[in-house]
């Protein structure tokens, strides 16, 4: 996958069996126009292999959209719609053929490793695979924690009975907005915003009861440590320590962010807490299972 993703593109005449094919997907009573580029080692169906075979650029072909994908979420992508939108659609789109470029996989050499981690952090292929072993452990453990956070905040809300000033509530977002509203879209933002209300109150308890602190040394190396997860992203995998105190002391200067991050911070020890207290079941699941729990 890596040689993939780092490979060189090169142009070419007419589409062959694994090229990546970019061009706009339409159809006028579904509203679809969009531009997108097809991977064709991802697409499921044979009818629509066989009319993307040997079109070249300037070609239109038809596609249908039932079983196109081998993966069902791609659809919404290529189609520019939502998800819902997607699921279960079986129409016929109409696909331009704008560009054909077929992948060449890139070298697994040494200038790939200090690209992808940092200058001789990987040296060996070995190496790569157990350094992309161990990321996707974290990045699943991550999503996984996500969905954990998710399931418990949804089951408190769920299971903790307490009634809320309902008329005061009301009342209150009726007045405080930018401009008052009326008693019915009161109403209807009290209905929108009454499980996050809910959810607070508890969450506000939990922290009381367990004397769950943020202290300021601990927001900060929280900040230093996304600062550098995201200097990762774009290459930069040993920061300076001096050079991550300067960038943290100026996002800490934000009070938006010093609000979101010790969200953030308050979320990962309320995490800790409940995998301490709550009588957890691990569940072993295949990474199909997994992504339809985590994104449904």
């Amino acid at each position: 996958r890596i040689q993939k993703q780092y490979g060189k593109l090169v142009s070419k005449n007419e589409v062959g069996p694994s090229d990546e094919v970019t061009g706009t997907f339409r159809n006028e009573s579904a509203e679809i126009d969009n531009k997108a580029t097809l991977e064709l080692d991802k697409i499921k169906s044979k009818k629509a292999l066989e009319a993307l075979k040997t079109k070249k650029v300037g070609d239109e072909v038809t596609l249908p959209t039932k079983g196109l994908f081998k993966e069902d979420y791609l659809l919404s992508s290529v189609l520019g719609i939502s998800q819902e939108k997607a699921k279960d659609l079986d129409i016929e789109v109409t696909f331009n053929v704008e560009e054909i470029n077929e992948r060449e996989p890139a070298i697994l050499d040494q200038e790939l490793f200090d690209k992808l981690f940092g200058k001789d952090e990987v040296t060996t292929e070995k190496e790569l695979k157990e350094r992309i072993k161990e990321d996707s452990e974290k990045q699943f453990e991550q999503q996984s924690d996500q969905k954990l956070l998710n399931d418990i905040t949804e089951y408190f809300i769920e299971n903790t009975k307490f009634e809320l000033p309902t008329g005061f509530l009301t009342k209150w977002i009726q007045m405080t907005g930018e401009e008052p509203l009326s008693e019915e879209q009161a109403n209807e933002e009290y209905e929108k915003s009454e499980k996050g209300l809910r959810y607070q109150l508890i969450e506000g308890k939990i922290i009381k009861e367990n004397d769950i602190q943020i202290q300021f040394d601990e927001l900060k190396e929280f900040a230093k440590g996304f600062i550098k997860s995201q200097m990762a992203q774009y290459g930069q995998m040993n920061p300076k320590e001096e050079e991550l105190d300067n960038i943290a002391a100026r996002v800490l200067g934000n009070q938006d962010e010093v609000k979101r991050l010790s969200e953030q911070l308050m979320s990962q020890k309320l995490l800790k807490l409940y995998k301490e207290k709550v009588n957890l079941k691990p569940k072993e699941v295949t990474y199909e299972n997994f992504v339809k729990e985590v994104y449904g």
